[in-house]
């Protein structure tokens, strides 16, 4: 299927807008073009969808979140939510659409996090921020007026990476469980010689170099090198057998360098015996979540995931 005709014009209007700046030349540059792009696809909050600011109080750092709880829900479930972005740009502010949308969809409470970026705070500090993060909303879910007996996390690209990989290293444990995950076009392993990385190697909406220099800000040139024989599954998600993997929805976009990677973490879980409903958007290009007011497709793509999701922790 070719990709969505919506898209495409959002794509050409994006590089004649550019058409005439230089790139980004450094890590804040790229940044700041990033939050530019993702603010022209801000919408509106959903009619009834509450926005509360959350100080995430860690050790030695507070992270920011945003809490956004759906209309007419009493006592809601709660989502954390990660941002894409490749662990190197991205916030709150550049996914509030995509995180506003998803508490309509599934009416969960999705508690949006701004965790560390790299390559200032480089690997594990986002990894220890997403768990960490994770464990302190879980333990303030009754003073949120949240449902105290479910949890559940959720991310878009690097975001879906981090949300996973604290979903495992969480359910190792015996505190506290993650009951589910919804997963966005996922990174799950540092190896870019997939079928999808060389079938969309040039984009649009990432590309092979961008994504090898992202794993790059992130791990490093030497551990990217590794590639599959990456021992650590806070990185390569697949490393290791997961313990008490979650009910997850998978959903990844057909033309997207990362295809692959959801669709071998998908796999990975069913293999380890997770309830998994995986979901390939026909048409689809990486980062569609925020293109969700530019395309139509993007939208309802996205809907059927929520509905996926909310009908699977209906039996969780």
């Amino acid at each position: 299927m070719a990709i969505d005709p919506q898209l495409l014009s959002y794509y050409r209007r994006l590089a004649e807008r550019y058409a005439s700046e230089p790139a980004p030349a450094d890590v804040p540059a790229q940044r700041a073009r990033f939050a530019e792009i993702a603010a022209a696809s801000l919408r509106p909050d959903p009619e009834g969808v509450v926005v509360q600011q959350l100080d995430v109080a860690l050790a030695g750092r507070t992270l920011g979140a945003r809490l956004f709880r759906p209309a007419g829900v009493a006592a809601p479930r709660l989502m954390v939510y990660f941002h894409g972005g490749g662990w190197v740009i991205g916030s709150t502010q550049t996914h509030h659409t995509v995180a506003a949308l998803l508490a309509a969809d599934t009416g969960c409470a999705v508690a949006s996090v701004d965790y560390r970026l790299a390559p200032e705070h480089a690997f594990p500090a986002p990894c220890d921020d997403a768990m960490q993060a994770v464990l302190w909303l879980a333990g303030q879910r009754q003073a949120l007026g949240l449902a105290p007996g479910f949890l559940a996390v959720a991310g878009d690209s690097a975001g879906g990476h981090l949300a996973a990989q604290a979903a495992q290293q969480i359910n190792a444990g015996d505190a506290v469980r993650v009951d589910a995950q919804l997963l966005i076009y996922p990174v799950a392993a540092p190896v870019l010689t997939t079928e999808s990385y060389r079938a969309f190697a040039d984009g649009p909406g990432l590309t092979r170099d961008e994504m090898a220099w992202f794993w790059t800000q992130f791990i490093g040139a030497e551990a990217l090198a590794q590639g599959a024989a990456h021992a650590d599954p806070r990185v390569h998600l697949m490393a290791a057998p997961p313990v008490r993997p979650p009910a997850t929805v998978v959903l990844v976009a057909a033309h997207d360098v990362l295809r692959d990677d959801g669709l071998a973490y998908a796999d990975f879980l069913v293999r380890h015996d997770a309830p998994v409903i995986t979901i390939e958007a026909g048409g689809m290009t990486h980062g569609f979540a925020r293109l969700q007011p530019e395309a139509e497709r993007a939208r309802e793509w996205m809907r059927r995931a929520a509905s996926a999701f909310a009908g699977m922790i209906d039996d969780v």
